[in-house]
């Protein structure tokens, strides 16, 4: 009797065990189609362009077959501009603020295909965007909210799950000078009173060789950053940086030339691995805040020093994804 409960087990075992590898021949999970575009800071997805004036810059956004199996069939899929996905998600997160919000990309900045090829034997497919973003201007946020359209008369099924049939692309220009900067040496007076400090400068991009950032302690969460916006254009002959406001009411004044220094070094433990090193010193300016607080005008003096680095894979051949933003 013993033996014959022991045969059965061991039937049992190897049952379930041919059983498993069977399940493995099969498809286990559904071949649905998304973008590849992971919602990140702010509750979308950031990716970073290259600014090039007059050119266009193509940005290769993947779309992606799901599957434990390589897709067989040929497919075409239809994507759409969707901006309804992006009111949600501004009232969602900022409900009356409006002067947060995102803003849909307008649509002379861009343009997309209207479908995607994935062959058979393919489980990913790229899709050009195609950026054309000279005079865009970045004190808004910009979003190119995109979705893949579903259809039962279409060869695909999209992804059931919004944030996987959906894109919500946060456009970030860049140029060789903008970036998050560091700016603890970097002192905001009020009159005589104790220095003001901030950990971070964020600055934007304006054309191929200057930036802007807000002046002071000022930021992208102030609803009027319009008005202090301070543009920084780089001379690379002579190593100097012109700053400027297009608004005369903050009585903006420069006191001395800032200047700039680049320094690159390879890393000790990822030799691969690019560091650069870019400071803006002799920062000293005077601007006036008239907006902050009603009926009352308060100047600012800011001086000291920006400092930016990058780290840049030397062993990635596309810019945007080499550097490690």
């Amino acid at each position: 009797m013993k033996k014959i409960f022991g045969a059965l087990c061991l039937f049992a075992v190897l049952f379930c065990i041919e059983s498993c590898n069977d399940e493995w021949k099969e498809e286990q999970f559904e071949r649905y189609i998304s973008f590849k575009a992971p919602i990140g800071d702010g509750g979308v997805s950031h990716i970073y362009v290259r600014y090039k004036g007059n050119e266009n810059t193509i940005y290769k956004l993947p779309v992606i077959v799901s599957g434990s199996t390589t897709n067989d069939q040929n497919m075409t899929v239809h994507v759409a501009v969707d901006p309804d996905t992006l009111d949600a998600l501004n009232y969602d997160r900022f409900q009356n603020r409006t002067d947060y919000y995102y803003k849909v990309l307008e649509n002379k900045y861009y343009s997309i295909p209207a479908t995607v090829d994935i062959k058979s034997g393919e489980n990913v497919s790229l899709m050009d965007i195609d950026f054309s973003l000279k005079g865009i201007d970045l004190v808004e946020k910009w979003v190119l909210p995109l979705t893949i359209v579903d259809d039962p008369s279409y060869d695909y099924v999209a992804n059931p799950r919004k944030h996987y049939k959906k894109a919500l692309l946060r456009v970030n220009p860049f140029n060789d000078f903008s970036g998050t900067y560091s700016s603890t040496a970097l002192k905001v007076h009020l009159g005589d009173n104790q220095s003001l400090y901030m950990q971070q400068v964020r600055t934007y991009v304006v054309d191929e060789k200057t930036i802007f950032f807000y002046a002071g302690i000022i930021n992208e969460d102030r609803r009027d950053r319009s008005l202090y916006k301070i543009k920084a254009e780089f001379d690379e002959l002579n190593k100097t940086v012109t700053l400027s406001a297009d608004n005369p009411t903050i009585n903006f004044t420069l006191n001395k030339t800032a200047t700039y220094s680049v320094m690159e070094y390879m890393d000790e433990t990822r030799p691969y691995l690019l560091h650069r090193i870019i400071t803006i010193s002799n920062i000293d300016y005077v601007f006036t805040d008239y907006t902050m607080v009603d009926g009352t005008v308060l100047t600012f003096y800011v001086e000291g020093s920006l400092i930016l680095e990058r780290k840049l894979n030397t062993q990635i051949p596309d810019e945007d994804q080499a550097i490690e933003w």
